[in-house]
């Protein structure tokens, strides 16, 4: 069976994971909600856990019925230059940084439109660089409870803690801050590089059968 999932933005390890390992589909029909990895990410800078954050337009007097799919990113702030300038910053020693670079950077340079789209670009460009296939599944209607896919769409829910005991990994700035766990795929990414595949599908997905 199929896992129900949101397109976010540079998803989480644990989300990642989970597409690592199982067949997905894009839950496209839903409201879009605040405060949830639909429109932010976390990595690591030299402060420590650190938020990006994609500023959205909204339809006046819609704020709370609008559909996710029809969301358009706010490019009046240049966010994508400082999202962009920010990640430099907290990855440019990590190992792979170098690496990616070429492959990550012009999705901040052609950042517009849609944010469902533009976060399905993303998770692409990851996969492409890691060497998963690119889900392209999505749903035609909206569903309370799945009736056909296995509903993981809560861990589009930034402030929902999951108890999952991800392995440690190298991290840029662990001695100063510890290992952070669960943060952006951006940061196994460039930390791991060539071993994030691997890393992803040996990661307990238990959770699910809960």
């Amino acid at each position: 069976m199929s896992l129900l999932v949101h397109p976010t933005y540079f998803p989480s390890i644990i989300t990642f994971s989970v597409i690592a390992q199982n067949d997905i589909v894009w839950e496209a029909c839903d409201n879009f909600q605040k405060q949830t990895y639909r429109n932010r990410c976390y990595i690591c800078t030299d402060q420590g856990k650190h938020m990006l954050n994609i500023p959205i337009k909204h339809t006046k007097g819609k704020e709370d019925h609008q559909k996710y799919s029809e969301i358009e990113m706010d490019n009046s702030f240049n966010w994508q230059k400082q999202h962009w300038r920010t990640l430099e910053t907290a990855y440019r020693t990590s190992p792979f940084f170098e690496f990616y670079e070429d492959d990550l950077k012009p999705l901040f340079e052609e950042a517009k439109g849609s944010l469902f789209d533009f976060n399905l670009k993303t998770i692409k460009t990851i996969g492409d660089c890691l060497g998963i296939e690119n889900p392209t599944k999505k749903t035609s209607s909206y569903e309370v409870i799945p009736s056909k896919n296995v509903d993981t769409r809560f861990l589009a829910e930034s402030k929902r803690e999951l108890s999952i005991g991800l392995a440690e990994y190298s991290q840029v700035f662990e001695e100063r801050h510890g290992f952070i766990s669960n943060l952006s795929i951006l940061d196994l990414l460039f930390n791991e590089g060539t071993n994030a595949l691997t890393y992803l599908k040996n990661q307990s997905l238990g959770f699910l059968d809960a």
